[in-house]
């Protein structure tokens, strides 16, 4: 809706009862690495039960390079991104997914009208 005045920043926070949330992060991040975050974002979500051989097939299926996919998995930096994310959510004392703010309001009302409202005002607050 705002393409040209709002950034989206999506931060990983994978919950720890979900053993599989901290794979499917750093292949997330891997993925980013190929420019395809949101492709792989929406393949993860939509396999039934995540394991090790289904987000390499999810991989896969959006067309990453899987040896390079490999390598930035594998790779410390993509768990110190993770791990960031992860330490910027407990400062913003975030426990849960999803979590949404703008401009660093955490958002209660997550209907497209009440975050359109706050976007706008914001916008007009910064001119």
């Amino acid at each position: 809706m705002n393409p040209e005045t709002v950034k989206l920043a999506f931060k990983h926070l994978p919950l720890r009862m979900h053993d599989q949330a901290e794979p499917a992060a750093l292949a997330a991040i891997a993925a980013q690495n190929q420019g395809k975050f949101w492709q792989m974002h929406d393949a993860l979500f939509g396999v039934e039960k995540l394991t090790k051989e289904t987000i390499e097939a999810a991989a896969a299926s959006i067309g990453l390079n899987m040896e390079q996919f490999k390598k930035d998995l594998a790779d410390p930096v993509t768990k110190q991104r993770l791990y960031k994310d992860m330490a910027d959510a407990k400062k913003a004392d975030v426990s849960g997914t999803p979590t949404l703010f703008i401009n660093g309001q955490r958002i209660k009302n997550r209907s497209l009208p009440a975050m359109q409202a706050i976007i706008d005002r914001e916008l007009k607050a910064g001119k």
